[in-house]
């Protein structure tokens, strides 16, 4: 993925200077400008002086450079304001940013451009900032290391697909926060930290695999933890979830310095075949033309993914996700229920029942995969979704991530008795 080496360009453009803000003003010009994609009534939010400097051609142009940098605009994770700026922390395709935007006293616009996301502590934050090296970047977290029994286990998280931050927000959720800080008050050390696709995805390129984007950094952090003598002698616990899960065993193998290993919602069938059942979910859900038309659009990318015509000079415009070839390739090539079989340390497999991302089927197939292990532990939860969070009983709808929960407690009570057993 390349630099958007626009930001800077909008940064200078448009930051002319800054007076009060409005949140909802905010919210409807990225509705008009990234969702309708209606140039002309986006521009109408802007001062004079900014519409001096920036014509609408300008603005369309931008947008549609934007879409091709970041892939569609998908929603607003959460609003934080900062005087008379608004920082809008959004979803794409590729990534997340924050979209930052700064109004002067007649409410309009002067001040609009994108940037790495900002942490807005909203009370009292558990832990200590912690860098970690992980070849050429820098990969920021927190580490949450407890005063008084201390149990001298260590867990590290590790995200699911896209770009996640420490916390893995979604909306407002925070599943990896909720998880850390209650095993934090019963003596769990953790370290959780912003995936590299987020903070530096200038580093995550086209011939980029998926072990460069998850299991190389994971690697490294078990080995920095093993070497500060502060921590050498701590168990390590590696928790993934959703793509992190899927990896787990690829990670266990690779490392003789971890002791047990968290699966919660990791598939174990190919990512492409789910991918096509959660199309074609959404489609039950949302029968519009518009969703029929993704729909077959998806299906003619997996296609072409599983045909002999699929080499790695595939373009990734026609393939699912936009995602490279060599990505593809790596997991393509990639097998967890063959890796999990080498797996010597023990393993503890959780999965909500109602998760349409992924399902009771991958469920079934880690079980029956090492039905001899007597290491290996499997729990499912009748009312929790992907997030792991109650959503009711109903059919799992992704609308369900927009309301605010918590990690079940069950959840997190069933992981605190497998580090500590």
């Amino acid at each position: 993925m390349k630099p958007i080496k626009l930001i800077l360009f909008l940064h200078l453009l448009f930051s002319i200077s800054i007076y009060s803000q409005n949140e909802a003003i905010g919210k409807s010009f990225i509705q008009s400008y990234l969702q309708e994609k209606d140039i002309t009534k986006s521009y109408a939010f802007f001062d004079d002086e900014v519409k001096s400097k920036v014509s609408e051609s300008l603005l369309k142009s931008t947008s549609q450079q934007l879409e091709s940098q970041l892939g569609q605009f998908k929603s607003i994770i959460e609003t934080n304001t900062d005087g008379n700026t608004c920082f809008y922390y959004s979803e794409f395709e590729k990534m997340k940013l924050d979209i930052k935007i700064s109004f002067g006293e007649n409410k309009k616009i002067i001040g609009f451009f994108f940037v790495p996301h900002k942490e807005f502590k909203k009370g009292p934050s558990l832990g200590d900032e912690l860098t970690i090296k992980s070849d050429n970047i820098d990969l920021k977290g927190t580490l949450l290391l407890p005063k008084e029994n201390d149990l001298k286990k260590l867990v590290i998280f590790v995200h699911g697909s896209g770009p996640q931050d420490r916390d893995e927000t979604v909306f407002e959720n925070k599943p990896f926060r909720d998880i850390a800080e209650n095993l934090y008050t019963r003596g769990i050390t953790s370290y959780r930290f912003d995936k590299r696709t987020l903070s530096n995805p200038e580093s995550f390129t086209d011939k980029s695999t998926v072990y460069n984007e998850v299991s190389d950094d994971v690697a490294n952090i078990v080995k920095y933890f093993k070497q500060d003598t502060r921590f050498s002698q701590y168990e390590i616990i590696v928790l993934g979830h959703s793509l992190g899960a899927n990896l787990m065993p690829h990670i266990a193998n690779q490392s003789a310095q971890i002791s047990k290993i968290i699966l919660l919602a990791g598939n174990s069938r190919p990512l492409d075949q789910l991918l096509m059942e959660q199309y074609q979910h959404l489609y039950k859900l949302n029968p519009t033309p518009e969703m029929e038309k993704e729909v077959k659009e998806v299906q003619k990318q997996i296609a072409l993914l599983n045909s002999k015509n699929f080499n790695l000079n595939t373009p990734k415009e026609e393939l699912p996700l936009n995602v490279s070839a060599y990505y593809w390739k790596s997991m393509l090539d990639y097998n967890p229920l063959k890796e999990v079989k080498s797996v010597k340390i023990p393993i503890l497999i959780l999965q909500g029942e109602r998760d349409y991302q992924v399902t009771m089927q991958d469920f079934a197939l880690w079980k029956s995969t090492l039905k001899g292990n007597k290491k290996a532990s499997f729990i499912s939860y009748p009312k929790l979704n992907h997030l792991f969070m109650s959503g009711g009983t109903a059919v799992s709808d992704p609308k369900e991530y927009e309301v605010k929960g918590s990690v079940d407690g069950d959840v997190i009570n069933d992981i605190y008795n497998f580090i500590v057993k």
